[in-house]
């Protein structure tokens, strides 16, 4: 009976190991920030952020993606597989041009990454022109 209780120790302690090697293994985007605030700006204004990011992970990060919520946001990327410890970087461009107030132009970036979409905003108050 203390072998079998012994045995089921040890299978426990091996399957929670591996479990937790599992987990910190892949690739993994971590962002200096997710997001930036623009405040009080004119309508017409464009503006632009660059995202910095590093994989933290133990396997080549690749970036399939990079989408906007809509045409007057533009994003640009690495093609390239980012290794394990390498930084990038992720261009965000935001036109003004027809907006009106609190904007928030929200980009998802699709990946391998153990959470394959996360997310980085552009955050701004568009004012009217004034004449």
């Amino acid at each position: 009976m203390k072998k079998l209780g012994l045995i089921l120790t040890l299978f426990a302690m091996v399957f929670a190991f591996q479990a937790n090697a599992q987990s910190e293994s892949g690739a993994v985007i971590t962002f200096k920030e997710k997001s930036v605030d623009f405040g009080d700006i004119t309508q017409g204004d464009k503006v632009s952020h660059t995202f910095e990011l590093t994989n933290t992970g133990t396997t080549p990060l690749i970036i399939s993606n990079v989408a906007a919520t809509c045409g007057c946001t533009v994003p640009s990327w690495p093609k390239d597989p980012i290794a394990p410890g390498a930084k990038a970087k992720i261009e965000v461009s935001f036109n003004s041009a027809g907006k009106m107030g609190k904007q928030n132009s929200v980009v998802r970036i699709y990946s391998n990454a153990s959470e394959p979409i996360e997310k980085v905003s552009l955050i701004s108050n568009v004012l009217p022109k004034t004449k």
